[in-house]
């Protein structure tokens, strides 16, 4: 190996384990790796930025912007409206859920068709008193498996694509991709649908409260005693009864920043660490006349005469991950409140403020209803509940509908080139006021953008190099005296197993490379091979890190990090059994 294969080898192999680690954000590790391979000399410094103006980034860009304008204009909302039925029997609406997100996910990123549809299963699981934890991960799921179908439906898919016009100097079409995700989508949802949601364990099922529709139950918040508090003067223990009458468990008394044990007296200014759901806290609030720590004299609310609760799902890449509302002065800059934490049903026994929030725990905002939905934006998460989410325009949906249509007939008939199709979509999507201008950037995904822009000069490093090569010379030794189809059900068991563990675009940044080098190597077409791997790095159904849909269902599911494989792993096998014959049968060797 060359110096510089050897560098790229160990930058990558750092850019893995860090990911695996899980403790920093997955864009600052592939900027911190941009910037070393820079440092280095292995990436050349005119091609640094590269990537953040490459045709696959601004795709990513813009589908999101117009993924926003399709919610906003209440087009999802009137196809849910129609079909959400929580009075159907649970296989029924988990086929029905299912394909429909798959839908939704074959014409917008998959991200946001889960974000529209999770607090409707949320709901449907309320009103028919089952825990969501049954319904979330088939949805999830099958929003993964739905963004197969085509070019726009997944950010791999975009940069497979983009690699085979940079290598064949065309890319795949919009519709490219639609055979074989369409056959590994049907049967993925037939198996989601009729077993593979009973595969889920029936103890993550009983870890949330079912008349909540998740852990809110397993709130912390932090109480304050007012002067004139009915709880002073005695200790949390003599209080046990209002405690159980209003469904709360105490946790800890804190005063002036010292913990005391539950056995002290209660002083006004005491602060109250509470275990329960928002009803709850209502009801503790008014027995014992406390108030939510926040909103006294010193830290005064903005509109402290309107307030609303929210509840908000934390994905991976959020603002607020491994940060605390301390930290981010939540209270001071915006006038919010961070009130309670749940976390998979841990008893969180931390002080509220300074707690380090972690992807998948959902978060009690009180605030001012008309900031709160902008507050949940800027901290990166997604509200669980209708509240000031967004304004919807419902009577500029056909529009919207009409504009998304058109980009999409124009670029799949190759007569506007798609990145220039989408982006007259999103201007007229702002200039119609579809989607609002203060939205447009809120609506990007930053951190996926980032570590596509970083990860793509890597990529073309480790071409440059001969490092892609070199894997892909590997592989075909170990695999010598193997059919084409043999090699091409490894390359995708491959990039299946590093899209587990690995974020999925930063696997086919990686993977598309070595694709197009086996095949040369075999003397084969490239595009079969390109095929399994947008399906690979699509594919994440063993972990929660693996894909960001995985990270939103953990919290509200009540799921823990072993759950996934369960009816993952056979669902993976599935893809595979399916994906490598069609593959062969309409790319042919």
């Amino acid at each position: 190996m060359t110096t510089d294969q050897i560098l790229l080898f160990a930058i990558l192999g750092a850019v893995f384990g860090l990911l695996l680690w899980g403790r920093w954000r997955y864009d600052l590790v592939a900027f911190a790796a941009l910037t070393a391979a820079v440092l280095l000399g292995v990436v050349p410094t005119d091609r640094a930025f590269s990537g953040f103006g490459h045709p696959a980034t601004v795709v990513v860009a813009l589908v999101l912007v117009i993924s926003r304008g399709l919610v906003q204009s209440g087009v999802v909302e009137l196809i849910a409206r129609h079909l959400v039925d929580p009075e159907r029997p649970l296989a029924r609406h988990i086929a029905i859920m299912a394909g429909l997100a798959a839908s939704l996910s074959a014409v917008m990123n998959n991200v946001a068709a889960l974000a529209l549809l999770m607090p409707l299963d949320l709901e449907a699981a309320r009103r028919a008193g089952r825990h969501p934890g049954t319904t979330l991960m088939p949805l999830a799921f099958a929003s993964i498996l739905g963004g197969m179908i085509t070019l726009i439906g997944t950010p791999p898919n975009i940069v497979v694509a983009a690699y085979r016009e940079t290598a064949l100097g065309t890319p795949f079409g919009m519709f490219a991709f639609g055979p074989v995700g369409l056959a590994v989508t049907l049967l993925g949802l037939a198996f989601v649908a009729l077993v593979g949601w009973r595969l889920i364990p029936t103890g993550g099922r009983e870890r949330a409260a079912p008349e909540d529709g998740f852990e809110i139950g397993d709130y912390l918040a932090e109480l304050r005693l007012e002067e004139d508090s009915k709880a002073a003067g005695n200790t949390p223990a003599e209080l046990a009864a209002i405690f159980e009458e209003a469904d709360a468990e105490p946790v800890a008394v804190l005063r002036r920043g010292r913990r005391l044990s539950l056995r002290s007296r209660l002083e006004p200014g005491d602060m109250l660490l509470v275990q329960a759901g928002p009803e709850a806290l209502e009801r503790l609030i008014g027995a014992l006349g406390l108030e939510y720590a926040g909103t006294g004299e010193k830290e005064k609310l903005a509109g402290t005469e309107d307030l609303t609760l929210i509840e908000a799902v934390v994905p991976e890449g959020a603002r607020i991950v491994g940060r605390s509302a301390r930290s981010l002065r939540l209270l001071a800059r915006h006038g919010v409140a961070l009130v309670g934490v749940s976390r998979q049903g841990r008893k969180l026994r931390q002080h509220l403020r300074n707690l380090t929030v972690r992807p998948g725990d959902v978060l009690l905002l009180l605030g001012p209803e008309e900031r709160l939905a902008e507050v949940a934006g800027w901290l990166g998460c997604l509200p669980l509940a209708d509240r000031g989410l967004t304004v919807i325009r419902r009577e500029r949906a056909g529009l919207a509908t009409l504009l998304f249509g058109g980009a999409i007939l124009l670029a799949g008939f190759g007569l506007v080139y798609l990145p220039v199709a989408l982006a007259a979509t999103a201007i007229l999507m702002v200039l119609c006021s579809i989607v609002p201008l203060r939205s447009v950037y809120e609506s990007i995904e930053w951190p996926v953008i980032v570590l596509l822009g970083a990860m793509i000069p890597i990529g073309e490093a480790l071409q440059s190099s001969g490092g892609t090569a070199l894997i892909a010379g590997s592989l075909v030794e170990i695999t010598g005296g193997w059919s084409p189809l043999l090699v091409l059900g490894l390359l995708m068991v491959v990039t299946m197993t590093l899209s587990d563990v690995m974020n999925n675009t930063a696997t086919a940044v990686i993977a598309a490379p070595i694709a197009v080098e086996i095949a040369a190597r075999l003397g084969t077409s490239p595009d079969p091979f390109l095929m399994a791997v947008a399906v690979g790095a699509s594919c994440a159904f063993l972990t929660p890190i693996g894909h960001k849909n995985n990270t939103l269902i953990m919290g509200p599911g009540g799921y823990r990090f072993g759950d996934y494989w369960r009816m993952g792993l056979p669902l993976e096998i599935l893809v595979l059994a399916v994906a490598v014959p069609m593959i062969a049968l309409v790319w042919p060797f």
